[in-house]
């Protein structure tokens, strides 16, 4: 006759233990092996998605430098073309700069001066 237990069911033998831990390791690995998979998937569209984010941020980048690129050409050959008229647009905004300055210090300027 089996051994039983003190309720009267058959006591698991040692193989059948081992063999219950089997089941219960491989069902874990099968576990493990979806969750890698999901996280495999996952990880694949982020970098999908950050490769999109680097293109379009790469273009746009792309894009200003060639603007700034030809406005900076434009500038330059304008000069080129009419020095003297930079450098009088740079006087007469030298002397406004001026002109605004000394108006600034005589409303707020001391009335009485020491010197």
């Amino acid at each position: 006759m089996a051994d039983t237990d003190d309720k009267g069911s058959p006591k698991t033998t040692q193989k059948e233990s081992q063999e219950a831990l089997e089941k219960q390791v491989a069902q874990m690995r099968r576990e493990i092996g979806k969750i890698n998979k999901v996280l495999a998937e996952r990880a694949e569209e982020a970098v999908d998605e950050v490769t999109g984010w680097y293109s379009g941020a790469s273009d746009r980048a792309a894009n200003a430098t060639q603007a700034l690129r030809s406005q900076a050409q434009s500038v330059s050959e304008t000069v080129k073309e009419n020095p003297g008229t930079i450098s009088t647009a740079m006087l007469v905004g030298g002397l406004i700069g001026f002109v605004l300055g000394f108006a600034i210090g005589q409303a707020y300027g001391d009335k009485q001066r020491s010197w």
